[in-house]
């Protein structure tokens, strides 16, 4: 197959690189599973963004900057905020259903999160994303330029290494058709990761079932530097119940007025820090954290019951709703939750327009590192990074043009050396030990320690998983298991040579903050090669 433009993930990264192009290329998105089913539509907070004039563009960069502990790239921020109203009004023109106020000059609802100075968080109701990637959805399916492709995991890229020609291309990708079997070949001169994030590398996420590192894993392999892999945000109030999987108590009920107790209703964020529920997610998560070790208890409790019924139906609908499934009356009682891996700081290192460090490859969303998160992503930003380098990364490749370099047709994908697998268990094992070892060896609080037992056995594993590629037919498990296990060690290596506490990562053994604050850069073995 052959298109202008090759986007892995259908989240809102892949969706707004697609809508900016596909007036006049031809495009094709990739999804792992439906388009829908991503981080991006299960979103629920909004996306920051100045609409008001008591607010500013300089007060979201400040409050980045705060956030970000230090690390954040002051050009990538600035850039990234002074074009949020765009992006917003972009999605407006798109049909989004944003919350209404009549009384707000935009017309729209504004709410506060944890580490903003002012209402600035345009949402709809709880469910943010899924409205805007519902809406986005469909134009894309109504446009004739963009194919969409689901069931459809991408394996590896396409590299001038692999066709024996000069240069440091992406000349597309291999991908697996989950339905049939069978493995395709997709040529494009511009290819976007926008796979997003790696949340499930831990036991315990907020993060959908496709979150496993898959495009930062990829360009690893193909040559790109990988940056702050250390920052992993872990989202102080996910759902605490059995049967809850994955369900996240959105920041904006703390932004409402919600108070973290303890089991016997001791509020306990005000010891912790001065802006007490308000601070930034990993100050709350890392206080969560001590209070549940310390005494020994299983979760904490958000009690946002005295706000009235009827401002909980509008403001949080989806989280009432839910909750009373497993018997939790929001309106009375409070919400047992607890810290869960949310959100991927560091990734594939970027410029403005997503470009990495080969030619004809893109990154946007999670996936990437432009540097706007530093050392911790402040709330509701993420998506709104998506809308910014989406259009840039957009606009980039339409300057470059479209033509390809002379070669002979792709190779296929040879599978002539491989069998069916004959003990599936063994990736079902090793699945099951990556996620453990890391939620217990790499969480919210990290020692030298418990790291060098991460990085002995992810080593081990890494080679168990690779020869089990090597040698049998490639399935979803296993694609996803070997990006898993090299996110893990990238994670792990990344915390390591961190000689310091800061932002999402804190060190028993370097509990001190350095004076200057410097990212964590990654070069992988193909590009080391190339530049010696």
């Amino acid at each position: 197959m052959n298109f202008d433009v090759a986007i892995i993930g259908s989240g809102l990264a892949g969706l707004s690189v697609a809508l900016n192009l596909a007036d006049t290329r031809r495009v094709v998105i990739l999804a792992k599973r439906s388009v829908s089913e991503g981080a991006s539509d299960w979103a629920q907070g909004g996306i920051a963004a100045v609409l008001d004039s008591g607010d500013s563009t300089d007060n979201h960069f400040d409050d980045t900057l705060v956030a970000g502990a230090g690390l954040c790239d002051a050009a990538a921020t600035r850039f990234i905020v002074d074009n949020g109203r765009a992006a917003i009004e972009w999605l407006i023109e798109q049909g989004v259903p944003f919350t209404k106020d009549v009384s707000a000059e935009l017309g729209f609802h504004l709410t506060r999160e944890g580490g903003h100075s002012h209402r600035r968080v345009i949402h709809a109701a709880d469910a943010t994303g899924h409205a805007v990637v519902s809406t986005l959805n469909e134009r894309v399916r109504n446009h004739s330029n963009i194919t969409v492709l689901e069931d459809h995991h991408a394996i590896d890229l396409i590299t001038s290494e692999h066709l024996g020609l000069p240069g440091h291309r992406c000349h597309g990708l291999y991908a697996l058709d989950i339905a049939s079997g069978r493995t395709v070949t997709i040529e494009a001169p511009h290819t976007v990761l926008a796979t997003g994030g790696a949340g499930k590398v831990y036991l315990y996420t907020t993060n959908p079932d496709t979150a496993t590192g898959d495009g930062i894993a990829m360009a690893w392999r193909a040559g790109c530097r990988v940056s702050n892999m250390e920052f992993i945000q872990f989202h102080p109030t996910c759902l605490f119940h059995p049967y809850a999987k994955s369900f996240l108590i959105s920041e904006a009920v703390r932004g409402e007025g919600g108070i973290l107790r303890l089991p016997d209703g001791t509020r306990f964020m005000p010891a912790h820090d001065e802006r007490a529920e308000l601070a930034p997610r990993d100050i709350v998560a890392r206080a969560i954290d001590f209070e549940i070790k310390k005494r020994g208890i299983d979760c904490v409790y958000l009690d946002i019951s005295h706000q009235p019924e009827a401002f909980l139906q509008e403001h949080f609908p989806t989280i009432l709703a839910r909750c009373r499934e497993f018997g939790i009356d929001i309106t009375k009682e409070p919400i047992p939750v607890v810290p869960a891996a949310h959100y991927t700081c560091g990734g594939v290192v970027t410029d403005l327009a997503g470009r990495t460090d080969r030619a004809g490859l893109y990154a946007v969303g999670e996936t990437s590192c432009t540097g706007l998160h530093g050392a911790n992503r402040l709330a509701s930003n993420s998506l709104l990074e998506c809308l910014v380098i989406g259009r840039a990364a957009a606009q980039a490749m339409e300057a470059e043009g479209y033509a390809t370099s002379a070669h002979e047709p792709l190779p296929a994908w040879d599978e002539s050396r491989v069998s069916d697998p004959d003990e599936e268990v063994v990736v079902a094992h090793n699945w099951d030990e990556l996620r453990r070892l890391m939620w217990n060896y790499v969480g919210i609080v990290r020692t030298d320690k418990r790291l060098a037992r991460a990085q002995h056995r992810i080593a081990l594993l890494r080679d168990e998983i690779h020869e089990y590629y090597a040698n049998f037919k490639v399935s979803r498990d296993l694609l996803e298991l070997r990006n898993l296990v090299d996110v893990a060690s990238m994670i792990v290596e990344s915390a390591c040579s961190r000689r310091e506490s800061r932002g999402l990562h804190f060190s028993r053994d370097w509990p001190e903050t350095l004076p200057k604050a410097l990212p964590t850069v990654l070069t992988p073995p193909v590009l080391r090669r190339r530049e010696s």
